[in-house]
């Protein structure tokens, strides 16, 4: 370990590099980890959405610039920071599968992932060793990735979300075992019920194959063929968690929000902005004044409640289901450190770089879903919303209102829209504090 100051370590990188890193690269990586802890990295740098339906945010080197802001040294949080955070203590022990759904195929994931492992010191997961399991929606063999055009182009957008998706699941739990599963490339860009089949038959398969905690972060427009037969009936599966991103365009509104954030057999994850003064962490819902995004929230009138969910919940929304139930760091502000070389259409590997959006804090939360042991009588949030308040940090300030607002639905809460004392619908319960909410 290398130390650049008294904030500030860099992890041992594990590249091809044989020397020690350059006083240049040490100093840039101490710089913009300063930037992420007080939330002001934006000042300085854009954003971009990664794909159509992905819920992720990838920094950019400068405001108005598309060009990932790419580094020798990881920058944003690491596993580390994000159990500090978090208090989640002792050593993971873990071994049950994570099941992470995304969209294409990354040709690099692997390595990638063996490569952000290693940096921070957090065991081996591979596919030789059976640990990392590479498979189609229907459970069996990935498909080839896409070579050119269109596919190959929507992959490489697509890996910045699979990159963040795993690290951030082994950031949580780093024993545990983690099961990819590859939909159709064209489900990460087109917003259809195709698509939503694809990803309901691959939740199945994920369970089938053992899954104890499921992840997918990406968000689609609500059908009432989404929300009901088997694409509804592949969500129900006691014991198992399934964590979906509530997504990264603020209030989804008051009659429909996105899917499959809004089934009640799913758990719906928000997302906050995490900042640090001395060793003290703090968090607001990622929302309007942070700029570039906000997490998502809404109410969904295909349903009464999710599994477990509260009258004293459902009310905000009109006695209707209400997202999210739970929430982690999410902001772009404040974002994650991950590793994607994966770059078949431009050839420029975005090394180390940083994300946010709530494809961060789903794949999060399932990991410590993961390492506590999912209950087998867990289905939808219910045993979270039975969880004693200690077990959560609050948050309480923070609004999300950036296209829609409460205002504009008659009944509806303002908690849907604001942080407060309480649920709210951009952070839900509030963030982790322990494992005991798991």
């Amino acid at each position: 370990m290398l130390a650049v100051s008294a904030a500030f370590v860099v992890p041992t990188v594990a590249t091809a590099q044989t020397s020690a890193p350059d006083s240049a690269a040490l100093a840039q990586a101490a710089q913009l980890h300063q930037e992420v802890t007080n939330g002001t990295l934006l000042s300085d740098h854009g954003t971009r959405r990664t794909c159509p339906q992905c819920e992720s945010v990838l920094v950019t080197e400068a405001k108005g610039s598309s060009k990932p802001l790419s580094t020798a040294l990881p920058s944003g949080y690491g596993p580390s920071d994000l159990a500090s955070a978090y208090k989640i203590t002792g050593a993971s022990t873990a071994t049950s599968t994570i099941a992470i759904i995304d969209a294409g195929v990354d040709g690099n994931l692997a390595s990638d992932l063996a490569t952000y492992r290693k940096t921070y010191g957090l065991p081996a997961c591979t596919t030789a060793s059976g640990c990392l399991k590479l498979v189609n929606y229907t459970g069996g063999a990935q498909p080839a990735p896409q070579k050119s055009g269109q596919g190959a182009q929507a992959e490489e957008q697509i890996a910045v979300e699979t990159a963040l998706d795993v690290d951030m699941a082994s950031a949580a739990c780093p024993t545990c075992h983690i099961t990819e599963i590859s939909v159709p490339w064209s489900d990460g860009v087109n917003d259809n019920n195709t698509s939503m089949n694809d990803f309901s038959k691959a939740v199945s398969t994920a369970v089938s194959g053992g899954a104890k905690t499921v992840s997918i972060s990406y968000g689609y427009t609500a059908t009432s063929v989404s929300t009901s037969g088997t694409d509804l009936a592949d969500f129900k599966h006691p014991g198992v968690a399934i964590e979906v991103s509530t997504g990264d365009s603020g209030f989804n509104g008051g009659t429909h929000t996105s899917w499959p954030s809004d089934l009640p057999y799913a758990i719906g994850v928000g997302g906050t902005q995490l900042t640090k003064s001395g060793s003290s962490w703090s968090e607001k819902a990622w929302g309007v004044d942070s700029g570039n995004g906000a997490a998502g929230s809404g109410c969904d009138t295909y349903f009464a409640a999710a599994n477990g969910q509260p009258a004293a919940v459902t009310k905000d929304c009109n006695n209707h289901l209400a997202t999210a139930s739970v929430s982690a760091d999410a902001s772009p502000a404040t974002p994650l450190a991950i590793y994607d070389t994966y770059a078949p259409s431009t050839h420029q590997p975005n090394n180390w770089t940083v994300v946010g959006g709530t494809s961060a804090s789903s794949p999060y939360i399932a990991g410590l879903f993961a390492r506590a042991g999912v209950p087998s009588t867990l289905l939808g949030p219910n045993t979270l919303y039975a969880a004693a308040a200690s077990n959560f940090r609050d948050i309480t300030s923070g609004n999300n209102e950036v296209q829609d607002s409460c205002a504009n639905y008659p009944g509806l809460s303002p908690a849907v829209c604001n942080a407060g004392k309480g649920w709210d619908g951009p952070t839900g319960l509030g963030t982790p504090q322990g494992l005991g909410a798991f």
